[in-house]
């Protein structure tokens, strides 16, 4: 199988099974809109939610898998399992310690934490104090999602992603779970959420044991620190978790610049950044995950044509996805929360501000996307420094944009401020590596993006006017308005299809073309 086909193949996986996730986390948060709503309570929990969530983005899914799965890769190829099963249970043992020293050290100090991170909730009586609670119940899932990662990390290069995927399903049962069932036992009906996402990541890291195991890599204990590779990761990590997790530092910014402004702003970034991250975990996250093992595997066999063609492709293939969906969220923002969140305590007017941060979030999507493939590139050929300076200029321009547009904005300020700096981020990122590898397919990357904007121009006009059939300040009439644009979306997706093949998109060629091999090996 070319490696085209395996990373559309791992692509399709990941994304099949995220699209599940991502699914249940929008029932979590409508479940969690209707409780709770958007005021002291919610912004409390997602603050107190956004410091191990911070440190899982940065460390476990961050600097952890960009620095783990090149050397992990390298030791299978070069010297067989039996080096790499060692590789991995000396990882899992100091992992393993070094993330219960965290854990233990953000529980005491986490008073100190909440203070610096969100300085604007002490004004308020009660919510600073809420914060700390949560945050030291929730501290744990820091610990659980770490390991997860490692596991993710082998299961990936052993071209299993199914596993890695659908495990956060549970996160986000749990979490309903705890949020429905529990909210009555306790005096804070939030807290409930908190020992969801503690259960959740127990969970999500029991899943991926057994399945190691039967792929011949059971954890042991293994205390060999001095290992040579496992100092070259813990090199590598140390730029990478600043390079790679530049942007969800500047969505951590964004919410401590918030709890400065009015109250619920907090709210309004999470339930926005919970939907721009729908389309981005469905199929970015997919292509990138899929795309690292493969450019990994190129890169440690000295094929750098090969490895140029498959970064092109997943830069080719998220283009192609993310121009659309930027397109599409733009114009369904507003309908997409009073859809899904508008009801009980979440009204019209906190639809709209939210729709408000979405609509700036959703300009930066395909930015966002394309960091997300560019950076392991860097990291497959480790180089570690050049992520790291782009992200460095990167954050500072978000802090200044920032300050700068939140108060005449407010929230929605902060969520432009995000995109501007990663529009930046990319920039610097392509520049960077052109200048180090040398052409990998700009023409076609270009004429993809084109191809993609131009048809995405008619699939807009035809989703707009769609959605201008009924009145979304009404509440309720949730089965007319699931009609409503469930129909604007699948004739969307019609529109820009016809339109791909009309202007001859390679990608959508290839797409519809697994599809059909895929749909014609199922009847078979």
């Amino acid at each position: 199988m070319s490696e085209k086909r395996n990373i559309a193949r791992a692509a399709g996986i990941l994304g099949s099974a995220t699209m599940l996730s991502r699914i249940m986390g929008m029932v979590r948060d409508m479940v969690v809109s209707r409780l709770f709503g958007a005021g002291l309570a919610t912004d409390a929990f997602f603050a107190a939610f956004q410091i191990p969530n911070m440190l899982r983005r940065f460390f476990a899914e961050g600097a952890l898998t960009s620095a783990f799965v090149p050397t992990f890769s390298a030791a299978l190829r070069q010297r067989g399992e039996e080096d790499a099963r060692e590789l991995a249970n000396i990882c899992f043992t100091l992992l393993t310690i070094i993330m219960a020293a965290i854990t233990l050290a953000g529980i005491l100090f986490s008073p100190w934490i909440v203070a610096v991170m969100f300085p604007g909730f002490k004004a308020v009586p009660g919510k600073f104090e809420l914060t700390v609670l949560l945050n030291r119940l929730m501290f744990p899932y820091i610990f659980f999602i770490s390991l997860v990662a490692l596991c993710m990390g082998i299961l990936n290069t052993l071209r299993h992603f199914f596993t890695p995927a659908i495990s956060t399903v549970f996160l986000n049962v749990s979490m309903i779970c705890g949020a429905l069932l529990l909210r009555g036992f306790f005096e804070i009906p939030v807290t409930a959420l908190a020992v969801g996402v503690l259960l959740g990541g127990f969970i999500q890291l029991a899943m991926q044991l057994p399945v190691l195991w039967k792929k011949g890599f059971p954890f042991r204990l293994n205390f060999d620190f001095r290992n040579q590779e496992v100092r070259h990761i813990a090199v590598l990590m140390l730029p990478a978790t600043f390079g790679v997790g530049v942007y969800y530092l500047n969505i951590t910014v964004s919410a401590i610049l918030a709890s400065l402004l009015p109250q619920g702003s907090v709210s309004y970034l999470y339930y926005a950044q919970r939907l721009f991250e729908f389309p981005q975990g469905i199929f970015t996250v997919s292509v990138a995950q899929a795309v690292l093992p493969s450019m990994s595997r190129q890169a440690a066999e000295g094929d750098m044509a090969g490895m140029k063609e498959s970064l092109a492709f997943g830069m080719r293939l998220t283009l192609f996805v993310t121009v659309p969906a930027m397109a599409g969220l733009l114009v369904c923002s507003t309908p997409i929360f009073s859809l899904l969140f508008m009801g009980g305590e979440f009204d019209y007017a906190k639809a709209v501000n939210s729709a408000q941060a979405l609509l700036y979030y959703s300009l930066g999507l395909s930015f966002v996307a394309m960091t997300r493939v560019l950076a392991p590139a860097f990291y497959a050929l480790k180089d570690t420094r050049t992520p790291v300076w782009t992200a460095f200029v990167a954050f500072l321009l978000n802090v200044v944009f920032s300050l700068v547009l939140m108060k005449p904005l407010l929230h929605g300020g902060l969520a432009l401020a995000t995109t501007l700096s990663a529009l930046a981020n990319m920039l610097l990122l392509l520049w960077f590596l052109r200048r180090k590898i040398g052409s990998f397919g700009g023409r076609r990357i270009i004429s993809c993006g084109v191809k993609s904007l131009l048809a995405s121009i008619p699939m807009t006009v035809t989703v707009y006017y769609a959605c201008h059939w009924i009145d979304w300040s009404l509440s309720g009439q949730k089965l007319i308005k699931l009609s409503v644009l469930g129909g604007a979306i699948g004739l969307g997706v019609l529109v820009y299809t016809a339109f791909s093949r009309l202007l001859r998109s390679e990608e959508a060629v290839e797409l519809l073309s697994i599809l059909r091999r895929k749909l014609g090996r199922n009847g078979a």
